[in-house]
């Protein structure tokens, strides 16, 4: 088995790395291992935003990726390891296939592993993995998460997205019983020694160091900045969905309800007892097409006079009241 690691903890280049191997590398079994800096990985067929806490992850610096396989949400930092196997099809697509050799591993530190039927595997009833896969011109990418020491708090907030607000086609997520690896251990090691282990473990038939060539190199940093670094592809390819939210200020209350595809907005209004002077249809026709993000929505209204529009609720109002205010969730 030929390994190969990627040399960075940046998620848009360990995505195209991964991705890269797959397309270049059209023989031979792989394994890859690498880890992600505060990070949210979503699957290829969810709506981002529906995902995730916006206002924790933007104070928390955290990047938000897409991936080509499907499946749920997670969250990765640096006490988190992802593997991936590459290798052929062969006719055999089981989830257990690749599972098997990881639940093993971790059975030999000790631990009672388990694989489930949603391609999750468990330590002591305990989510430490979840798992996804594809498949591309007969080779067969799976690739999972070993959350060993993760922040708990990071993993909360930063997936704590509210029901309530988004209506959508896109997968949610299925929130289960998250768990670090490393208290669960009978004695404790490092991340690094875990690594080693679990490198080893993968490979029994032992392993030979890989480097991608230049050329291939070259393709992994044109398909970072192409495509995983690009909104288009992290949010702009979110299924549509609506979205809709109210909040009480002293000027009135306000509420909307706005329609996203392919994460702009295609039709939006606003609702409530503030005291408009003019119509807002204007408004609404210059946000239609605009990206769903507070930046892009804030440089429309500053387009306008808010004050004809919405009386005395302001810019930051209105847009804390689509977004969320920095500090939290606004009042229902």
């Amino acid at each position: 088995m030929f390994y190969l690691q990627t040399g960075s903890q940046d998620p848009y280049y360990n995505l195209a790395f991964e991705e890269t191997v797959l397309r270049c590398r059209r023989s031979g079994d792989y394994l890859l291992l690498w880890q992600n800096d505060n990070t949210v990985v979503i699957g290829l067929n969810q709506n981002a935003e529906a995902e995730i806490d916006r206002p924790f992850v933007e104070a928390h610096g955290i990047r938000v990726v897409r991936r080509t396989t499907g499946g749920g949400a997670v969250y990765h930092d640096l006490g988190n390891l992802n593997y991936s196997f590459i290798t052929d099809a062969d006719g055999d697509l089981a989830m257990d296939r690749f599972t098997r050799p990881v639940v093993r591993a971790l059975r030999e530190l000790g631990l009672a592993a388990e694989a489930t039927g949603r391609n999750d595997i468990l330590v002591s009833g305990k989510k430490v993995s979840g798992t996804a896969q594809r498949i591309f011109h007969g080779r067969v990418l799976h690739h999972g998460t070993l959350l060993f020491d993760t922040d708990p708090a990071m993993v909360a907030g930063a997936l704590r997205a509210d029901p309530e607000k988004f209506a959508s086609k896109g997968v949610r997520s299925v929130r289960g019983r998250v768990g670090n690896i490393r208290p669960l251990l009978p004695a404790d090691m490092t991340l690094e020694a875990f690594w080693e282990h679990i490198k080893t473990a993968l490979a029994r038939d032992g392993l030979v160091p890989a480097a991608l060539t230049a050329e291939e190199l070259a393709q992994v940093r044109d398909l970072r900045e192409e495509k995983y670094a690009c909104w288009d592809w992290n949010f702009g390819r979110s299924p549509r969905y609506t979205v809709s939210g109210r909040a009480r200020f002293s000027g009135g209350g306000l509420e909307f309800r706005a329609d996203v595809a392919e994460g702009r907005i295609r039709d939006i209004h606003f609702y409530g007892d503030f005291m408009a002077r003019t119509s807002l249809d204007p408004l609404r026709e210059a946000l239609a097409g605009c990206p769903w993000e507070r930046e892009a929505v804030g440089a429309a209204l500053d387009r306008f006079p808010l004050a004809d529009l919405f009386g005395t609720i302001g810019r930051s109002e209105i847009l804390d009241t689509l977004f969320y205010p920095a500090g939290g969730r606004p009042a229902f």
